[in-house]
């Protein structure tokens, strides 16, 4: 079964206080970025889906705008501070201020043995996955600073709680994230800005599809002490709950969303 933004329901749990806010979902084309921007939408939140691919940007804000909200697509490397400025300035001009902003950009998690890691490809890990979140949190904070409210929701990995298949570079650029978003919790939780973080762990995606036999998936959720492996839709849900004002006496965590896998 091939999953998609629109797998996203109005029959899902919703939160009335996300309405008539605006968020921004960096690598929210596809997979879990994708399911978490159709969930925002459904919830009346005028979604801001960012990413490289125009295609599939254009696919998820069609899936926003068909559960009845606004969205715009906006091409951008979070790694290029003037392509954050750009977003930041197309943000303004359509919807103004950022309310909820989810950093889910990052990837190059595939393993790599330390012993033949190279510096080039630590660092472009440590660029896409750390960098990439500092660069973009640090575009929006600001903003959330002088308003006095703003949500942040950071996108770690099960590699950055514990060992795992990944490469190292992955790991610790992903505890890295996770470092950061505690930080920043508690420096600007006076400021009205809370932080958090999801940790996922194996979540059914188009490349994962496309690289792991269904049976090799199922194996693999029977690992898992709840039976499956994950959905793009349940990270989507930690981040509805994360965002809304259910959460609002909740800072500085960071949330194993990884079937009981990963228990701290």
């Amino acid at each position: 079964m091939t999953h998609t933004p629109t797998d996203w329901t109005p029959t899902t749990t919703t939160y009335p206080d996300l309405a008539g806010k605006v968020a921004v979902v960096t690598s929210g084309s596809r997979g879990i970025g994708a399911a978490s921007a159709a969930a925002l939408g459904a919830n009346d939140v005028s979604v801001v889906v960012v990413g490289r691919d125009r295609g599939a940007i254009d696919g998820t804000v069609e899936a926003v705008r068909g559960v009845g909200s606004q969205a715009i697509g906006v091409v951008a490397d979070c790694t290029v501070e003037d392509d954050l400025l750009s977003l930041r300035q197309k943000i303004d001009d359509a919807f103004g201020s950022v309310d909820i902003l989810a950093v889910f950009a990052g990837g190059n998690g595939m393993p790599v043995p330390t012993n033949t890691e190279t510096s080039a490809h630590w660092r472009e890990v440590v660029e896409t996955d750390l960098t990439s979140t500092f660069l973009t949190v640090s575009t929006f904070l600001p903003g959330m600073i002088a308003r006095r409210s703003g949500v942040i929701i950071t996108m770690a990995s099960a590699a950055a709680r514990q060992a795992a298949k990944s490469s190292a570079a992955y790991a610790a650029a992903k505890a890295g994230v996770v470092a950061l978003s505690h930080h920043l919790a508690a420096e600007f939780g006076p400021d009205g800005v809370r932080v958090n973080c999801i940790a996922p762990s194996a979540i059914e995606n188009d490349k994962m599809r496309s690289w792991v036999p269904e049976a090799q998936r199922k194996a693999l959720g029977e690992t898992f002490p709840l039976g499956r492996i994950g959905q793009p839709q349940d990270v989507a849900a930690a981040t509805l709950f994360l965002a809304s004002s259910a959460s609002s006496w909740i800072t500085g965590v960071t949330l194993d969303v990884a079937g009981g896998k990963v228990m701290l």
